[in-house]
């Protein structure tokens, strides 16, 4: 038996409540090594001297590249638990393992158990109910509309009070508006949209101030009307917050240019020095060296109280249900603990998502954020679908790996997609391969997480260069992709399975490239079959134990 491959992480990933009733427990152990694997909990103030346990079947849910994943689910009425597994290995070696100690005998007192302490409802991480269902479009307002199914196209410029507001391509908050029609009849429940608040450059990620609409978007009255036009449509609204940096002309970094030391809003900013120097390159922390977008010190109470009143004065006075947060891993934690329950105390069912790129288990334990924006499924689906240089079994590998990271709850509510505005277009790196980005898309609207699709994905948008991949929506370009993509996300939308479910690997074929994995909930079961290979794919129940499912070459079926 392989110990030092078993892992067992309490309070937290491997144990963690989804009700006030039920925990979800879990154990990794080295790939292969375990064949058997049982939980024994019990009361740990149980009023008997031996302890009485109950033993529960922990299943084989999930292998990646080097571990199995095992689970199971304790329903019980026990608010206090303790815990260990009884292990087997394939050679039919057992083991007992609690309180991190492996034993022949589990002789122990229950104090050495591992524990539970107390089944806290406080303590259980919560999605908003509406989330579950959510499927996203991802706008950069300067490129979408600027009215029915329109875009100029055409740049200009703003000047008020001697700053300088500037738009690329023309894009309004009341184009939004005129174009939800379209949105809906996608199947979108929630959008997405960067920044609206008012800022130099046309991307809106230098904020002048945080608290009115940009000129060149329209004004507070168009971001209202289309906030409610949105809710008439069953369509959330999320914005996105630059708290990490501002613009030069924000009126706290103004007064540092005019006062030097002297400004009463210098410990507003991280580490300025003095005197300060923009150019060639900032003697001050700013975003990504760009003198321009100088870093707040948001561990200031000022800063904190200041950036909180913001979250909650957009949520209250237009009632936008939640905020997608810039470059959240460069912000310290206590912030976003502090605005998730500023902007919970104006909407309890707020959703708050953080722009963090990697693993970021240290942001989703329930007192930051709800969801992250999930680049690793993306990397995963652009190794896969659109290079080809992933082997089915990789690709199952790190799917599961990707999926375990995080508290179910979390992993179902994960921000996925094939590209954002920082990224290049995924049809792009599918060589223009309509079929490759169709089987991702297929595989993105059934597999855990939140779908999202950045504008114009739905009408062939390519490009790798930042000009070409935030290029103006081509209204007039019609594009078999959008009955596409409306079909896969109907399918989503129609089954809970999808939204909620569990997910199960049953078929690889790495010589044809076919993928079939299912999800379940509630009695609900669907299978989906990605058949990214150059044959078609019938099922032969005695060699693939599936029922009789056919899929034609680079394609993918629901069944």
């Amino acid at each position: 038996m392989n110990f030092a491959g078993i892992i067992h992480v309490p309070l937290g990933r491997d144990a963690y409540m989804v009700s006030e009733n039920r925990l979800i427990i879990c154990l990794k152990a080295a790939r292969g090594d375990l064949k058997k694997v049982s939980l024994f909990y019990g009361n740990r103030v149980d009023l008997e001297p031996k302890i009485r346990m109950t033993e529960v079947p922990m299943e084989l849910v999930a292998t990646d590249d080097v571990y199995d994943h095992f689970e199971c689910e304790v329903e019980s009425e026990l608010t206090r638990i303790c815990y260990y597994f009884l292990l087997e290995d394939t050679e039919g070696s057992r083991r007992y393992y609690g309180g991190g100690i492996f034993t022949e005998d589990m002789d122990k007192d229950r104090t050495e158990f591992f524990q539970f302490p107390y089944l806290r409802r406080e303590d259980m991480i919560v999605m908003p109910e509406w989330t579950k269902d959510a499927v996203m479009y991802h706008i950069f307002p300067d490129s979408f509309a600027d009215g029915k199914r329109s875009i100029s196209g055409v740049g200009y410029s703003v000047e008020e009070d001697g700053v300088e507001y500037r738009s690329s391509l023309g894009g309004k908050i009341a184009g939004i508006t005129e174009n939800l029609d379209y949105i809906a009849g996608l199947g979108i429940n929630l959008i997405y949209i960067n920044p609206i608040f008012r800022a130099n450059s046309c991307h809106k990620y230098d904020t002048v101030d945080y608290m009115d609409i940009d000129p060149c978007f329209g004004t507070m009255d168009d971001f209202k009307r289309m906030v409610a036009k949105c809710h008439e449509y069953d369509i959330r609204v999320i914005l996105d917050g630059v708290f990490n940096h501002c613009g030069p002309d924000f009126f706290a970094f103004k007064d540092v240019l005019k006062y030097g030391e002297e400004s009463k809003y210098k410990d507003w900013f991280y580490k300025l020095r003095f005197p300060i120097e923009r150019f060639p390159y900032p003697n001050y922390e700013a975003f990504a060296y760009v003198a321009a977008m100088p870093k707040l010190n948001t561990g200031n109470p000022e800063v904190l109280k200041y950036c909180c009143d913001v979250g909650r004065f957009w949520i209250r006075e237009c009632g936008i249900d939640g905020w997608r947060m810039d470059v959240a891993n460069e912000i310290n934690h206590d912030f976003f603990r502090e605005f998730k329950k500023a902007i919970r105390s104006e909407n309890p069912e707020a959703f708050l998502i953080g722009e963090i790129w990697e693993d970021s288990e240290v942001w989703l334990e329930g007192d930051q954020f709800d969801s992250t924006m999930n680049y690793t499924f993306t990397n995963i689906c652009k190794d896969f679908f659109a290079k080809g240089e992933l082997s089915v079994s990789g690709f199952d590998a790190r799917m599961h790996r990707m999926i375990r990271r995080y508290q179910s709850q979390v992993s179902l509510a994960q921000m996925n997609f094939l590209d954002t505005h920082d990224v290049g277009r995924f049809l792009s790196f599918c060589d223009g391969d309509r079929k490759k980005l169709k089987l991702a898309v297929a595989f993105m609207m059934c597999a855990p997480g939140i779908p999202s699709v950045f504008y114009g994905d739905e009408k062939a948008i390519m490009g790798l260069e930042e000009i070409d991949y935030r290029a103006k929506m081509p209204w007039d370009y019609e594009c078999e992709l959008e009955e596409y993509y409306k079909y896969w996300i109907g399918l989503r939308r129609s089954s809970k399975a999808f939204s909620r479910g569990n997910y199960r690997t049953e078929y690889i074929d790495d010589e044809n490239r076919v993928y079939v994995f299912s999800r379940e909930y509630e009695g609900e079961k669907k299978y989906v079959i990605i058949n990214a290979g150059s044959k078609d794919f019938v099922s032969d129940k005695t060699e693939s134990g599936l029922e009789h499912f056919e899929c034609e070459a680079m394609s993918a079926r629901v069944y």
